[in-house]
């Protein structure tokens, strides 16, 4: 009882420098992980800025190329809707797709309806696998790539052949179309397709996007082959995919779980069971505890004021409250002449207790059985107040 009632001195609340201690590990790891991100994000930031764009002079842009064709008479217009490149699609126009996997399946599915009517030139630069199907549907790309970067034309192509070798060491295709043009072969399988088209058109189909770029451009048969195929039509429109088109926002039906790669699925999964694995692993006891003898002797002043901060910490008034009366009517019980079966009938030690005590009794349904007491200072109190009851009844 005692100990109960010194209670606000042992506070369980953490102080700062507890806090600190306790957090300052995890607040380390937090601001180390940022450091590296921001670290990591500006080491890179200009890693491939500009990627294919002919306005950009960066080494992974295009502008040289541009520049080179447009000393040859040919304008090159950049856009970044599917409207705008449906729109410039014509006899007199290449159009080149610079990312034609960042296209949604509609929006591939649409552009091809339009290219493959035009009588110009359309070329899709490196596209993968589902994307050459709906732009090029007689193109199948396969799965692996070319292990060289520099090969040889080794075709009938006119511009291939005038240009040489070059790097269009990439993805490689095949193609049902009969009159085809295949070039640039890494294991027989071609890394640039020529694909006649109704109204005298044609598809292109480049395996690497390195002959367009600034740093290669200047190597190899690059330049010779980039203008060749960029530059058999008075206008050039450059197609650079956005994720700001509005087409792209409404044909994305794809969910999240859509747009995670396969393997990550099957890697999920397989934490999920090594989980489960190391759970009942760790699972020592499968049925019911079994109580064990503590190897030690804890004394009970110890035991009561660990207890009390547990409830404190716990905001558990209710329950400290409710022990310490609990405790309280089994000890007067016997004091009294009453039953410890019947200690918590008020109806048996009310009037008992009544009669051992100087006063009315008028406050001893509230103490032995009130509410909880609604703040620690109540709490306080009532262990006092059980305090004195008990002693009174001892003397009397």
């Amino acid at each position: 009882m005692t100990t109960e009632a010194t209670l606000p001195s042992t506070s369980a609340s953490p102080t700062a420098r507890q806090l600190w201690t306790r957090t300052r590990g995890i607040a380390l790891a937090l601001v180390a992980l940022l450091a590296a991100a921001v670290t990591i994000a500006v080491m890179r930031s200009d890693a491939r800025h500009g990627n294919l764009d002919p306005r950009s002079a960066d080494p992974y842009g295009s502008r040289a190329v541009a520049e080179l064709l447009a000393d040859r008479g040919v304008s090159t217009r950049v856009v970044a809707t599917l409207d705008e490149a449906r729109a410039a699609a014509g006899p007199d126009t290449t159009l080149l797709v610079a990312l034609p996997d960042l296209l949604t399946h509609r929006q591939q599915t649409r552009l091809h309806s339009t290219t493959a009517e035009s009588g110009g030139r359309t070329l899709l630069v490196a596209p993968g696998s589902a994307s050459v199907e709906r732009l090029a549907p007689d193109v199948t790309a396969d799965p692996a790539t070319s292990v060289d970067s520099t090969l040889e034309p080794d075709c009938d192509l006119p511009a291939a052949r005038r240009a040489g070798a070059a790097d269009t060491g990439g993805i490689r295709y095949t193609t049902t179309h009969l009159d085809a043009d295949s070039c640039y072969p890494s294991q027989r399988l071609a890394t640039l397709l020529r694909v006649p088209a109704t109204g005298g058109g044609d598809t292109v189909v480049l395996g690497a996007p390195d002959i367009l770029r600034n740093d290669r451009l200047d190597e190899q048969g690059n330049a010779s082959l980039a203008l060749q195929l960029l530059g058999s039509r008075t206008h050039l429109v450059w197609y650079l995919p956005s994720l700001s088109d509005a087409s792209a926002a409404a044909d994305d039906e794809r969910s999240f779980f859509d747009l995670l790669p396969s393997g990550w699925r099957w890697g999920t999964l397989q934490l999920f069971v090594a989980a489960a694995l190391a759970a009942l692993w760790r699972a020592r006891r499968l049925g019911p505890l079994v109580p064990e003898r503590l190897p030690v002797a804890i004394r009970a002043s110890e035991t009561v004021e660990g207890r009390a901060r547990l409830y404190r910490k716990a905001n558990a008034r209710d329950r400290a409250a409710a022990a310490l009366r609990s405790t309280t009517r089994t000890r007067l019980a016997p004091l009294v002449g009453v039953a410890v079966a019947q200690a918590h009938a008020p109806e048996a030690l009310l009037p008992a207790l009544s009669a051992h005590l100087h006063n009315d009794g008028q406050t001893l349904p509230t103490l032995l059985f009130g509410p909880p007491p609604s703040d620690d200072t109540a709490l306080v109190s009532l262990a006092d107040q059980l305090d004195a009851l008990e002693r009174e009844v001892r003397r009397s």
